[in-house]
């Protein structure tokens, strides 16, 4: 990762903490992983009040935690979190199915058909992070046509936060599968057929939960900082 003085001087804390969040959606610095100053600093090139920087704006998105007297860590939801979570979508998501249906025009589903064509084109790449928050957008948007605002924003902060964890702890396959869950869904509706619908949101979120991996792939989740973003 060689740079020249002016592509480090170049380099804003907003653009190293973008790449910091792409190394965790690549699954290149694993859940729980240290992010040392020092080590980030001698990376990028820049200075420490930089990377403290960097590191704030990445705490603010919840990708990492900052822990007083010992540092900063790559977040890393517990099991138990991710099934609590799971368990409060389900619930809250079958009601607004309902209201979904019952009030959902056509423009309503034009723009969920767009944004399934968005979810796709983010399946095709390789990036986790946008990937994800398209998957828990689709949820979102279904909401707010429902028309409850207590429960869309409940439901938008439990997204955030199972955005988060399918980023660190789900496959891509399982992404692909989620969003031709999303158009089985979609088909549904449109057809008027609610409790196939009902039951098609709450399977789907049984199985985005169930293929959750939360195993470490990548190492042992404790590898240094610098040799995690070089990949050696």
């Amino acid at each position: 990762m060689a740079t020249t003085s002016e592509e480090s001087a170049a380099r804003s804390s907003a653009w190293i903490a973008e790449d910091i969040a792409a190394a965790i959606a690549a699954h290149k610095l694993p859940p729980g992983t240290k992010l040392r100053e020092e080590a980030l600093s001698r990376v990028y090139s820049v200075s420490r009040t930089k990377i403290r920087a960097a590191l704030l704006s990445l705490s603010k998105d919840k990708l990492i935690n900052i822990i007083p007297d010992k540092g900063a860590f790559v977040s890393q939801p517990t099991e138990s979190e991710a099934r609590d979570i799971f368990a409060a979508r389900r619930i809250i998501e079958a009601a607004l199915a309902r209201e979904f249906i019952a009030r959902a025009k056509a423009s309503d589903y034009k723009t969920l058909e767009r944004h399934l064509k968005s979810e796709r084109n983010a399946l095709s790449g390789r990036n986790s992070k946008v990937r994800s928050q398209l998957l828990g957008d689709f949820h979102v948007l279904i909401a707010q046509v429902a028309g409850n605002q207590v429960l869309t924003e409940i439901l938008q902060e439990l997204i955030a936060r199972s955005s988060l964890i399918t980023m660190l702890y789900q496959s891509d396959q399982d992404a692909v599968c989620s969003s031709d869950e999303h158009a089985e869904f979609l088909d549904a509706a449109k057809e008027g057929k609610v409790e196939k619908a009902v039951r098609l949101v709450v399977d789907h979120l049984h199985h985005v939960e169930a293929a959750l991996q939360f195993e470490p792939t990548v190492g042992d989740g404790k590898r240094d900082l610098v040799a995690a973003l070089l990949g050696s």
